[in-house]
Order: C-alpha cells, then structure tokens, then sequence
C-alpha cells in the first residue's frame, strides 16, 4: 500500500502559517542531534540566536555563526525521520537555508567496514513513513546525491571513510535480526533513523544534503553491542563531526 501514500494534491498545512516572519540568514544549515554539539559551539564561536522551530511540546533555538568567511545556521533537531523532516521545512523557511549538512551516530551492521572510518550514505531503505509522503515510490532505496561532494571532502582531507547504502527505520525496537541480516546482504552497512525521510522532503523541495555518519553501537550476528553510547570518546565523535561541518560548510560556500 505505500505507493498509495504520497499525493500531489495542495497540502492542508504549510509551514508559513505558524510564523509570522522569515529571514535570510544563511544558504547553508548544519543540523546536529546532540545537545553538547550546541553547547560547544556557543562556547567556542560568536554565535546569534535567529529564529526557533516551534512545535507543541518546546522550542529548537536556531543559530547563526561566521566560520572562515562562511555563515551558517545550526540548531538540534528532533530524532527521527518524520520530526526531523518536518524541522527541516520549519528550519528553511526561517532562515532561508537551501544546502544542509547533516550529521550523528549511526549503528553498524558491518564493523569491519565501518571500524574507524566516517560513514557517507549513498543511498538509504524505505524502512520509514515519511519518504512516501515526499516521493513516489519508484524504489525502496533512495538515493543521496550528495555523497560524491561529502566523500571528496573527506578524501581530500585525508579522513578515512567509507560510502554505503544505509537502512533508515524510525521504529528502533523493530530492528529485528532477520531483517538486519538481509539488509546486510543487500549490502546495508549501517542503520539510522533520519537519512530518507530527510533526503525526501530535501529532494521535493529542491534542497541539498549533505549526510555523515559515525558508528556508536553494533548490531551483528543477531544482537546489539554497546560502543559508544553515552561515553566520552562518543562526544569527541560528535565535536569532531561538527568541526567537519563547518569545514564542510566552508567547502560548499566555495570560500
């Protein structure tokens, strides 16, 4: 039934109807998961607050920062596809955004392909609800187009990585071990929950994306392995990514 769900028609809501005013502020939007990413950004550059992403239950600050010449606009999403594609809408109407980076932890499903390296998602599976509202369903894997710019990026910086298909669910307690391994054999080398249901609504609305990733924990031979989750060296991960970003923001400026 999901090639019945996407429809074409004039969509009820749209995002301008719960702000009252947008700005430019940046082309380019960098968006992290981790709350520690934002707090050492604000203790480590000039950082404005412009805007927030409202939604029922709080608001998501949104800032600007200058990095080598470059702005650019950051803020930390929700986690999961269908909150973190709805960000994105709310995220570029208020600042005007067009090119996003994205960046977080992922679990891995070959650790060794993916042990010590940066994980650059090519293409990503269906395994959630909000791609078929963005695009039709022509097939269960997506397409990153931004992985190319993503691992030139990476190569000439001399950052070991490694590019792949991922398997995108939202529904991380129904990452059973019969689809994980034929995932696998597909050729699926990590699971996250935001890659094609961002690279849809991006895709529909002729944004760009940028997408990496780093492994945190391990899901092999039927079961799951704690790596990083909740350590120290997970936030360096995270701090680092970051530091990515904004290199990779300069990259894609053309500064």
């Amino acid at each position: 039934m999901q090639h019945k769900f996407f429809d074409s028609s004039e969509p009820m809501l749209k995002v301008e109807y719960f702000y009252h005013t947008s700005e430019k502020v940046s082309d380019i939007g960098i968006i992290t998961f981790s709350e520690k990413v934002i707090e050492w950004m604000l203790r480590n550059y000039k950082c404005e607050k412009v805007a927030e992403v409202c939604c029922a239950n709080g608001a998501r600050a949104i800032y600007s920062a200058s990095v080598n010449g470059c702005k650019v606009a950051f803020y930390m999403s929700l986690i999961g596809s269908a909150v973190a594609g709805s960000c994105i809408e709310d995220f570029a109407y208020l600042t005007g955004a067009t090119k996003f980076i994205m960046f977080g932890s992922c679990g891995t499903l070959q650790s060794t392909k993916t042990e010590g390296k940066i994980v650059v998602p090519q293409c990503a599976y269906r395994d959630e609800g909000l791609s078929y509202h963005y695009l039709e369903l022509e097939d269960e894997y997506l397409d990153m187009p931004g992985w190319e710019k993503v691992e030139n990026f990476f190569n000439d910086k001399k950052v070991s990585n490694i590019v792949g298909k991922t398997w995108t669910t939202d529904a991380i307690f129904r990452e059973t071990k019969e689809k994980a391994e034929r995932l696998r054999q597909e050729g699926c080398i990590a699971v996250e929950m935001e890659c094609a249901g961002v690279q849809a609504v991006c895709q529909s609305k002729g944004f760009e994306l940028y997408d990496f990733l780093f492994a945190s924990d391990h899901l092999e031979e039927g079961e799951w392995k704690n790596h990083l989750l909740g350590t120290s060296e997970e936030y360096d991960m995270q701090i680092m990514c970051m530091k990515f970003a904004l290199e990779l923001a300069v990259f894609l400026s053309g500064i």
